[in-house]
């Protein structure tokens, strides 16, 4: 698989851990088939000491705001950007007549499905995979696999953005607003620049780098980006604060206003019925 895509691996890897203890707050059983034994050597490459915490509460914050979107808001269409090896369309419990789309490079959706290729496909719902380079047009493949703009859409960019130079994070984001309905929902994950720049980080930077998949993007207003680009925050959380914390984030929180401190942000946002 490309480089990028080989961090789907060790996210998984992640999801693997969490899934094995007593305590886990998801089970995701396919997270080791889809890890394979190169998500868990990239995991040892590349975590610290919050990485495994971190992966389990971003997992469990999207978990959750996928649930009330589906549930609450009765949106039907789910739209996964650079999906990786998710595996929600396996193990989360969707309401009847929900069509899931799954968004990335060739190699990894074809990888992906012969290491699923003996999971049974669960009832009520439909995935369908639609690759593309997010870098060039996907909304016309996405069409033809049958996405209609004209209705309420979940989008989900889980551990995408920091790949993405500012331009492109701000193309995508714009895009995913000008393509949505009033009702649709954005949900996702970004860091902080200081989390690019922080010396502790150096390794991990470098080791991502060397592997051909560095970050490049981050911000330290990640409300004033989401705003710029057409949608209405509903929140923005820390891990360790109210709502993304779950018993897992082992580090104070320092507040917003203190500079130069690496930061991670999971975010849930929406394209507003008063926005045109």
């Amino acid at each position: 698989m490309e480089a990028v895509s080989r961090t789907a691996q060790w996210t998984a890897a992640a999801r693997a851990l969490e899934t094995e203890r007593e305590d886990r707050l998801f089970a995701d059983p396919y997270a080791r088939t889809v890890a394979g034994t190169t998500g868990f050597e990239l995991l040892e490459r590349y975590a610290g000491a919050g990485t495994v915490p971190f992966l389990a509460i971003r997992t469990t914050y999207l978990d959750r705001a996928i649930g009330r979107a589906v549930r609450e808001r009765e949106i039907r269409q789910v739209v996964f950007l650079a999906a990786g090896m998710d595996t929600r369309h396996y193990r989360l419990d969707w309401p009847t007549g929900v069509t899931i789309y799954e968004l990335d490079r060739p190699a990894l959706l074809e990888a992906k499905a012969a290491m699923l290729a003996d999971e049974p496909e669960p009832a009520g719902r439909e995935r369908r995979t639609v690759a593309v380079d997010l870098t060039q047009d996907w909304t016309g493949p996405l069409k033809e696999a049958g996405w209609r703009s004209e209705q309420p859409t979940l989008w989900v960019v889980e551990g995408l953005l920091f790949f993405l130079p500012e331009d492109a994070v701000r193309t995508l984001i714009t895009t995913l607003w000008q393509h949505s309905s009033p009702g649709s929902v954005l949900l996702g994950d970004v860091i902080s620049k200081a989390a690019l720049d922080n010396p502790l980080s150096r390794p991990f930077m470098k080791a991502l780098e060397e592997d051909g998949n560095p970050w490049l993007f981050g911000t330290e207003e990640p409300e004033q980006l989401l705003t710029s680009c057409g949608w209405t925050v509903r929140e923005v959380k820390q891990p360790g604060e109210d709502g993304a914390d779950f018993g897992r984030w082992p580090y104070p929180v320092p507040a917003r206003e203190v500079p130069r401190v690496p930061r991670s942000f999971l975010f849930t946002a929406i394209r507003d019925e008063a926005t045109s």
